[in-house]
């Protein structure tokens, strides 16, 4: 699988196949209170927030934090001013060195994109296969991933969408005049959006990504020193 199913091997290769002040949770508000989870590790704690927009990974997420899934698993791909990626479950008792990212539940999540959630820095986006095995781009049923990203210029955001549009002419690919606000101040990873369902944000603890992305690193990305995480519900 990629990224690193080899799930987010993504633009390692091709786009195929994620306390400081609070995040701005404005984008695609839904009537009804979010979801959050707490994610804890050795580097410190995050709290992540739900979207309601896309139910399914929701749920999905939820019901594998309450089943303690996610427990003692490890971020397992980390690529700094991109991405940092966990929910492989056969990283639980990997070996040193082992290689890692191809493990899931055994099903997928359906792609639930949206365009008013971007790939910001602290979303929270699902992993999954490459488009040639995977054309209606189907999440992985629990690998995911935290944005960190870099900052973009917004002449770099209009190249993007035109290019993008010349690759796929009945896409729409625009961003609205705050998205590519976020894009150039808070930062974030662009090409991404319209590929990979973004479920989620950071909305406590955004630093951890960043000391998390920071760490050293061997070969397939994975961290030298093993770095996991622990999860719960919160109110």
């Amino acid at each position: 699988m990629t990224p690193t199913q080899r799930t987010l091997s993504l633009l390692a290769t091709t786009v195929a196949f994620l306390t400081l002040p609070l995040l701005s949770s404005a984008q695609g508000k839904g009537s009804d209170k979010r979801p959050r989870v707490e994610i804890r590790t050795e580097l410190g704690t995050m709290v992540v927030e739900l979207y309601n927009e896309t139910p399914q990974h929701r749920d999905n997420f939820l019901k594998l934090v309450k089943e303690h899934t996610y427990d003692s698993l490890l971020w397992h791909r980390v690529i700094p001013q991109f991405m940092i990626q966990g929910g492989d479950p056969t990283s639980k008792h990997a070996k040193p060195g082992e290689p890692l990212g191809m493990g899931g539940p055994g099903y997928t999540v359906p792609a639930e994109f949206n365009k008013s959630f971007i790939h910001k820095k602290g979303a929270l986006s699902a992993a999954r296969q490459g488009d040639q095995v995977n054309p209606t781009k189907s999440s992985s049923g629990s690998q995911f991933y935290i944005v960190q990203g870099k900052s973009w210029q917004a002449a770099e955001i209009d190249m993007l969408v035109k290019r993008k549009q010349m690759m796929n002419p009945a896409g729409d690919y625009s961003y609205t005049p705050e998205q590519v606000a976020t894009y150039t101040s808070v930062g974030g990873t662009p090409h991404l959006d319209g590929d990979y369902t973004v479920f989620g944000e950071v909305v406590q603890g955004l630093e951890v990504v960043d000391k998390i992305a920071a760490v050293q690193c061997g070969q397939g990305d994975r961290p030298v020193q093993d770095v996991h995480m622990w999860m719960r519900i919160v109110k």
